[in-house]
């Protein structure tokens, strides 16, 4: 076998021969591959998945990493650490394709380019009723009766246009069950937003007529709309049905400035996204621009994980192609410059989504225009992005002084507590680094020890502590991962609290973890926080100090989470245990009458007549339904 003179010069005997280890390995694998297409996995000695491939022939893709002379440091790397393969067959390159992106996103390889904060898209959802359809966000499965609109870039996006819907067309946005057991107007009615169809303020005929403009509005169909609008406002009007017409107007003054705020250029843009990359230094910075029946629909920005070196045209590739895996691509995408296999993902994507998918290149005229705004804002962002890293680094550099770290901490985990006298008791931790709050790693733990007394807030911690580091070894087992290890404990409290942590971090045998308490300080004012390290003084930081504002950040941020997650759980259990403690009420008793009544709570509130008209539920029960709420009253 030849190694080139680079790997040689840059390399140990070690690395030497782990890359022949890895050659051998794949060679192993490769007498068994044929000319099929499909796609590859490279596990490392402990079956983690380092890097996912597509090929459309496995036996020349794979054969080409046993040549070491044209691999580059990067892939050299990733060779010597290839302890196994996994191999998947496809019909055809374009499966093979689709595949590679759902496996790189469920896996998070080492190796390859990744599209971090991929969360789901909301739609407007126009919902089935058999009288008063719903207008309302909706995230996840399309599995309800009706029509979906979007995908809109963030609920931001989406709720605006909620809010501007709402104002025009008056439809109404209260769920089925509050709508079944409300008699007499809502707020919304009052402040112009809702027509009020639960207190029959508006006819069924009248109440389809705005239906069906907003149904036209949302698919881009809405000529006539405003006219017809200008048209009964007049009318209303000479008739001195002043209050019909001022109600026209403010409805014609926002369908009119939802118009106004569209670019003059997005009008052709029709059913497309723009996607622009922006890389400098390295980095990527990518823009993802919303455009449905030529109605901005909203942007965000992405900053996918990858290589240094990568070619942009490859990081765009795997970007797009992970970024549709989840959700149906426009018939159109517009994009600053080429990405590899762009042939392979228009039939891929066109293939799944059943319609003719294209990806274009505009190099004049409208598109070019709207391409290059996207450009700018990936520019924007990409900038921003460094601005806030470099703010970021500094922070952490002084986090470092103040607590005399050996370097800047990578991963900072904060913990604190929550109950009402000890009840549902919950400890939740946050993770913050050098790209800021990692709100994908935060953790709840809701306290499972029946032997801890109410209100113990040392025992809390310690199971907390217990449980995530006990998991913690056995997952990660060496304190070299970054990625998972923390380079700081921040606990939020005082000595006691120090002690209780220490206390277990000794127990599971961790040693040299910087450990740190904050407590408040006298009066318990904020910016008077004392610092409590084990061995050390309790210190204070200067009421200015930028470094106390981002570690109070880090503390009410956790106290936020921890807090937030308590109250959900409380509301929960209150929301369980009115019905579950009520004797003979089943599950399937519990749905009907939650279904019937909308909520727990007005079923505490309801009459035993009310109560009889329940399906499943006899005279005997709905007494005995009755007499329990009101024996607790």
């Amino acid at each position: 076998m030849v190694i080139s003179k680079d790997i040689k010069s840059e390399s140990n005997s070690h690395l030497l021969g782990s890359l022949k280890n890895g050659i051998k390995t794949i060679k192993k694998h490769l007498k068994a591959l044929n000319d099929k297409p499909g796609v590859y996995r490279m596990l490392d000695r402990d079956e983690n998945v380092l890097y996912v491939g597509k090929a459309k022939s496995l036996k020349k893709r794979v054969a080409s990493y046993t040549r070491p002379n044209n691999l580059t440091n990067r892939l050299t790397k990733m060779v010597s650490n290839t302890h196994s393969m996994v191999f998947i067959t496809t019909h055809t390159e374009a499966e093979a394709l689709l595949l590679e992106a759902n496996l790189i996103k469920t896996l998070k390889p080492h190796f390859n380019v990744l599209l971090r904060d991929d969360k789901s898209f909301p739609y407007i959802l126009l919902k089935s009723h058999p009288e008063w359809p719903q207008i309302t966000k909706h995230r996840g499965a399309q599995n309800k009766k009706g029509s979906y609109f979007g995908p809109f870039a963030s609920a931001q996006a989406v709720n605006r246009t909620l809010n501007t819907l709402q104002r025009i067309f008056l439809l109404r946005s209260c769920s089925d069950a509050v709508l079944k057991n409300r008699t007499r107007p809502c707020l919304l009615y009052q402040i112009k937003r809702c027509s009020a169809p639960c207190a029959e303020k508006i006819s069924q005929a009248d109440y389809k007529n705005l239906l069906g403009d907003a149904h036209a509005f949302l698919a881009g169909k809405d000529a006539g709309i405003q006219k017809r609008m200008a048209v009964d406002m007049q009318k209303a009007s000479d008739s001195q049905e002043y209050e019909i017409a001022a109600t026209l107007r403010d409805r014609l003054t926002a369908l009119t400035n939802i118009q106004q705020h569209q670019s003059v250029y997005s009008q052709g843009a029709g059913n497309s996204d723009i996607i622009a990359l922006y890389n400098e230094g390295g980095q990527s910075s990518i823009q993802v621009i919303f455009y449905r029946t030529g109605q901005n629909w909203g942007n965000r920005a992405y900053f996918p994980r990858h290589d240094k070196g990568e070619d942009i045209s490859k990081i765009l590739s795997a970007f797009i192609t992970q970024f549709y895996d989840n959700k149906p691509p426009p018939k159109t995408i517009f994009t600053n410059l080429e990405p590899e296999n762009k042939t392979l993902m228009e039939e891929a994507f066109s293939t799944r989504a059943g319609y003719m998918v294209k990806i274009k290149i505009p190099l004049r005229g409208e598109k070019k225009i709207l391409v290059n705004d996207a450009l700018d804002n990936a520019k924007s962002s990409f900038m921003r992005k460094l601005a806030e890293s470099a703010s970021q680094k500094k922070l952490l550099k002084g986090v470092m002084k103040t607590f005399d770290l050996g370097a800047p901490p990578e991963r900072i985990e904060v913990y604190d507590n929550s109950h009402i006298s000890g009840t549902n008791a919950l400890g939740g931790m946050i993770v913050a680094g050098p790209e800021g709050f990692r709100k994908n790693a935060y953790r709840k733990f809701n306290i499972k020890d029946k032997e801890i007394s109410p209100g113990d807030d040392f025992g809390m911690m310690r199971e907390v502590l217990k449980r995530r580091f006990t998991r913690l070894i056995k997952e990660t087992p060496s304190r070299d991962d970054k990625g998972t290890w923390p380079d700081l404990l921040l606990i939020d409290g005082g000595k006691g609290q120090l002690r209780a942590t220490q206390e277990i971090l000794t127990e599971l045998g961790i040693n040299g973890l910087p450990l740190v308490g904050i407590s408040k300080g006298p009066d318990r004012n904020a910016g008077r926080e004392q610092f409590h390290i084990k061995g050390q003084k309790t210190f204070t930081l200067p009421p200015d100090d930028p470094i106390l504002f981002f570690l109070q950040r880090l503390r009410d941020e956790a106290h936020r989470f921890a807090i937030g997650s308590h109250r959900a759980k409380r509301q929960t259990n209150i929301r369980k245990s009115l019905l579950d403690q009520v004797p003979g009420i089943g599950p399937i008793r519990k749905k009907s009458l939650l279904h019937y009544f909308g909520s727990a709570k007005a079923v505490e509130g309801a009459g035993i007549q009310d109560l009889e008209m329940v399906q499943g539920v006899s005279k005997a029960m709905a007494k005995t339904i009755y007499d329990f709420f009101h024996d607790h009253s």
